[in-house]
């Protein structure tokens, strides 16, 4: 399932998420995958994901974590390979 933008996803609740330098490391205790964000833009992105602040669209993630919006397929692209990895997921209606 590919993220687009006007849908609703958030953070996996079986995944944790550490800070790094470099952004930080996904860990999701289910499949035992290890993930390394590696820019801190994406991962206010994913932490942006589904919160109250907005309508909890990747939209609104984008907006809430200041991405430019020529920037924005890329992110995409991200997390389309995060929800591939089970790290992020659709969320419920």
């Amino acid at each position: 399932m590919t993220p687009q933008l006007d849908e609703p996803w958030v953070l996996s609740p079986s995944v944790a998420l550490r800070p790094e330098p470099f952004g930080a490391l996904a860990y999701h205790f289910g499949n035992r995958r290890l993930v390394f964000l590696k820019r801190p833009e994406l991962v206010a992105v994913v932490r942006a994901l589904g919160s109250a602040g907005g309508d909890g669209s990747v939209r609104s993630a984008l907006v809430a974590a200041g991405v430019a919006e020529g920037s924005w397929p890329a992110y995409l692209a991200a997390l389309e390979g995060l929800a591939a990895s089970r790290m992020i997921e659709r969320a419920a209606a």
